[in-house]
């Protein structure tokens, strides 16, 4: 379900021009913020927005910096959680909204935890898509594996078979023709070929020992969040970045957290899944 949206767009504290995807919708509830992973951007949501909105809010989809059509940022030291946290929060300013619904995908949502240490009372609840305060070694060092290597496509045949290779894993059961429409959300079209919609520069900072670090940081960010309103863990069944024994923690930590598994798929739900588009809608029929 895909519907026209709005071009947001707003300035970073350094000066850097944003874009959103701005599905205006009138109601009185909280607006929702849809982040999304590591090399990805707000066509993610072409789908998951709509349906969003159709339930009585405000949805934007971003473009994190360096990612779609917002700006690349000349130190790349700046593609980190905490400043794409104050990006968000620069955004919900530039709205006018004191707080917000986030939807955080993979490392989107360890930019919604981030923000629950920076400003914790911008946040009215969240859902956490594929993630945790902890990330599994399997998982890092297949992301590793392809984030900012670029990829070596011609056409948007190449690009297909690309995404299929560095994603089949996770969508076992996607039909070959899904490929395509797949890859032009990772891709951008320039002259009718497929370029990488992305700053290889994102993943400079994404070394071991800062890996390592964010973990352990990451749960009392979690515990912060936990705080801050209702919460929604939608996970892969068969993720390689959340684990079973990291979910049983959160839950312990979090025992109003619901958790909802999407059968047959990885790392991470394009949250168009049966079982996600239902718990999604739950928690938002409740949510503020």
């Amino acid at each position: 379900m895909t519907e026209a949206f709005r071009v947001h767009e707003w300035r970073s504290a350094d000066g850097l021009k944003l874009f959103a995807r701005d599905y205006e919708q009138a109601g009185g509830k909280l607006p929702v913020i849809c982040i999304p992973g590591l090399t990805r951007n707000s066509r993610d949501f072409e789908d998951v927005a709509p349906a969003i909105a159709a339930l009585g809010r405000r949805v934007l989809a971003v473009d994190l910096r360096g990612r779609g059509r917002s700006d690349r940022s000349a130190d790349p030291r700046t593609y980190s959680p905490s400043t794409y946290a104050r990006d968000m929060a620069a955004l919900l300013a530039s709205i006018g909204a004191p707080r917000a619904i986030f939807v955080g995908t993979s490392l989107g949502g360890l930019v919604t935890m981030t923000l629950a240490v920076q400003q914790p009372s911008l946040i009215g609840g969240a859902v956490l898509n594929d993630v945790g305060p902890e990330v599994s070694k399997a998982g890092l060092a297949r992301i590793r594996a392809y984030a900012g290597k670029g990829a070596p496509v011609q056409t948007w045949e190449d690009a297909a078979a690309y995404v299929k290779r560095t994603n089949g894993v996770a969508f076992p059961d996607l039909p070959d023709a899904e490929w395509l429409t797949f890859a032009r959300k990772l891709f951008r079209d320039e002259g009718g070929k497929p370029v990488i919609d992305y700053d290889p520069n994102i993943a400079r900072t994404a070394s071991p020992i800062v890996a390592w670090l964010a973990t352990r940081l990451l749960w009392p960010a979690f515990r912060r969040l936990a705080k801050t309103g209702p919460l929604l863990l939608v996970h892969g069944a068969q993720s390689d970045i959340i684990e079973a024994d990291t979910i049983a923690r959160m839950k312990r930590l979090a025992p109003h957290m619901q958790v909802t598994a999407v059968p047959r798929v990885g790392h991470a739900p394009m949250l168009t899944e049966p079982s996600a588009r239902d718990a999604m809608a739950a928690f938002l029929k409740d949510a503020p």
